[in-house]
Order: structure tokens, then sequence, then C-alpha cells
């Protein structure tokens, strides 16, 4: 056997994951094609998002979509000839916003905000990372009184589970992050949001005290995993082959032919997302802002200011169409009017998303060797620790820390 855990995927969830297990005493091997964070891990917002526990798939999505997709460059996005092959996964999407369905999602993915943000406490502090994560809190900004309306529910939800935020006015707003257009007369404020400095910066210092403690990189694609008994074999499509204990596909918009000749559904999409990272000096962000009814945020990084979001449902093969990182750069421009937005790098990444908004986090049913984790859609590195602990307690026999009944493949049988 060449190691105890054999990892498909090195972006924050398989790192995350093998962090903690070579922390537990076991032997892991990181199986990455294209380098350790290169994939939706290296140009998110940088975001620790604890706050965000409502499902994508809300009622409130519903309401919004139609208006969003008049605009072939505005925040949601479906070319027409991509819809035949997501339609399966939009009837389940429209399914998961019933009240009842969106209710229980909402649960669910509080319970993972709260075992997310004590194990990321703990994961930074175990890595010796705690110089990577700022607490300067989050702005929502809205520019009429009915847009703020509407987000009521979701402020209501939070507080219901126990999440705090503050009521802004415009002077409020001012003092929070100055500089902004005199359009925004309303605000909501998350004390409670952390960010990392830099979220490639962030995985590769992970992975580099991983690979501290023992783990190793091996750079290669996954071509199928093979469960053998007390093994796992996973095929290399160069040649070659890593034999394991167990094994975990967190190859995150790329797991789904991995998984469903293993007999599981995954019914697993991407969100393709797109931003333009500014120099560090493009505007003084004192924090990072949402704009919630234009579907992007501004967040400040290490590497500069990163202005980006939208959903693109195009799957993983159009070329990218960076009209839209273009058109929230315009926009982040008259919003914030001192914004200096030349010199920047635009980027897209594919963010891999489930009908109903909650992850995959589990074990192959009837091959318990075979583990899973995948499908976090935008939320990837704020549950990546969270994750790790559900994946080390499967791996190790050990009670799982959540009921992963609502995060198992099954759901979807």
């Amino acid at each position: 056997m060449d190691t105890d855990v054999a990892i498909i995927g090195a972006g924050v969830i398989g790192v995350s994951a093998a962090f903690r297990l070579q922390e537990a005493g076991l032997r892991v091997t990181l199986i990455e094609r294209d380098g350790v964070g290169r994939g939706a891990s290296f140009g998110n917002a940088g975001a620790l998002a604890f706050d965000d526990i409502e499902p994508l798939a809300s009622p409130g999505a519903l309401r919004q979509a139609p208006r969003w997709l008049a605009d072939p460059l505005g925040p949601l996005s479906l070319p027409p000839a991509y819809l035949p092959a997501i339609a399966p996964w939009l009837w389940r999407f429209f399914r998961a916003a019933n009240p009842r369905t969106y209710a229980q999602g909402l649960a669910t993915q509080a319970g993972m905000m709260r075992l997310a943000s004590a194990e990321s406490a703990s994961l930074v502090e175990a890595a010796d990372l705690a110089h990577m994560i700022r607490a300067d809190g989050a702005l929502d900004l809205y520019e009429t009184r009915a847009e703020f309306e509407a987000a009521h529910p979701v402020r209501e939800a939070r507080r219901a589970h126990g999440i705090a935020h503050r009521i802004l006015d415009r002077d409020a707003i001012e003092e929070l992050q100055p500089g902004l257009a005199p359009d925004f007369a309303q605000g909501a404020f998350s004390p409670g949001w952390r960010a990392v400095s830099d979220p490639f910066d962030y995985v590769r210092a992970l992975a580099t005290a991983a690979m501290g403690r023992g783990a190793e990189v091996r750079k290669g694609e996954a071509a199928a995993v093979i469960p053998e008994g007390e093994t796992v074999t996973v095929r290399l499509r160069e040649g070659g082959t890593v034999t394991a204990g167990h094994a975990l596909i967190a190859a995150g918009a790329w797991s789904k032919p991995l998984i469903e000749p293993l007999g599981e559904k995954a019914p697993l999409e991407t969100e393709r997302g797109y931003n333009t990272t500014l120099p560090p000096g493009a505007f003084d962000l004192r924090r990072h802002i949402t704009f919630p009814t234009h579907g992007f945020v501004v967040s400040r990084l290490s590497s500069g200011i990163r202005v980006g979001g939208a959903v693109e449902l195009a799957g993983l093969k159009r070329a990218p169409d960076f009209r839209r990182a273009e058109t929230m750069l315009a926009k982040a421009r008259r919003f914030l009017p001192g914004l200096e937005t030349g010199g920047g790098t635009q980027w897209m990444g594919f963010r891999p998303s489930m009908p109903d908004s909650i992850p995959a986090i589990g074990a192959v049913a009837g091959a318990p060797r075979v583990l899973y984790a995948f499908g976090h859609g935008h939320l990837g590195l704020t549950q990546s620790s969270g994750t790790a602990r559900l994946i080390a307690d499967l791996a190790l026999g050990r009670p799982p820390a959540l009921d992963l009944a609502p995060f198992s493949l099954s759901r979807f049988a």
C-alpha cells in the first residue's frame, strides 16, 4: 500500500483534509494535475463567510432570476445552447427552492457553518496561519429601500441562528467605509465575517504545513477510483497507480466522472465565476463589500483589490466571456468613485455546485473506503475546515461531528 489516504484534488478542501489526516497520524498523498490551489481556490474572494447560511436555491433567488437572466452580462447567465445539458440540475434547483426544502437546507448550512467556524480557528492555530486571517467584518450595500427590505428574510434567518448584524444608515456606512458613491443609503454590517489575506497563498501555506508533517503531493490526473477489498486503487491517466487504505474524491467541479462509476448519483454543475484583481493600492478598502442586488463583491487581499462574482451556468468547456468581469469592474468604478481600474488581471474559475447548495460529503454506498467531499459552491474556503473534520472522522472511524445524512449523495437517489 502506497499511502493511508489518497486525496484527489489539492484545492482548499483536499489540502485541509490532508492536514487534519496527517495531523492524526495517517500517511497522505495528494494527487493534483494542475498544482496546489490552482482551481477555484485560486481566485475566490478570500472570505470566511460563516454568516452565509442561506442556500443559493431559495425563494428569493427564484424571484430575482428572471430579471438577472434578462441581462446577458448580468449577475446570472445561462447560454441557451447549454440549457438541455443543465435542465435536470435546474429542475432540482427549483425543487430545492421550495419553502420546506429551503428551511431544511438553511438549518443544514447553519450547522455546517458553526462547525466550520470552530474548526477553522483550530486548524489555523495548528498550522500556524493566524497571521493570514483578518476579522474586519463585511458590508452589504443597497441602493433603494425596496432592495433593503427584500433582503429582510435573509437577515431574519441569520438572526434566528444567532448571527449578529447591524443595520446602517448613510453616516454609519461612511464611517465604516469612506469613499462610496452616494447611491447607497442603507446597509447591513456583519462583524463576525473573517477573511484570509489571499486564498491562493493560504492554500499553499496550508499545503506546506501538511507536507511538513509528512504529506506528499503527486502530480497527475486521476482517471478512475477502484475499491478492492481493504484498499482503494487510484488509476492515473498518465499511467501508474496509487494504492491506499482510503481515497477521497475532492476534485471540485471534476469530481462527477470519478464518483458516478461507483454507483453514486452526483448532480454536480459548475457556477463559473469571474473577477478582476487590481493592484493593492487601487482603493482604500477597509473591509469586504457585497452588492447583493448586482451579484458581486469587492474584497481586499494582499495581492490586490478583487472585484468578482456573478454566476454563469455554462459547463466546463465553454470559453470564458470576460465581458462579465469588465461589467462588474465598470459597476465597481461607479460605486467606488476613487477606484483605480488600470493594471488588473482577469480570471474565471469553476465553482462546483450542487442544486440544493449543500455540499456532498460522505462515503460511497457499498464502498466505505471511498470518501467524497465536493460541491461547496461559493463556500469552499469557508467550509473547508468543517469538511476536513468530517472527512477525518470518517477515515478514522470516529462518530462524525455532524449528522452526514443531509450531505450524503443518497439524497439524490
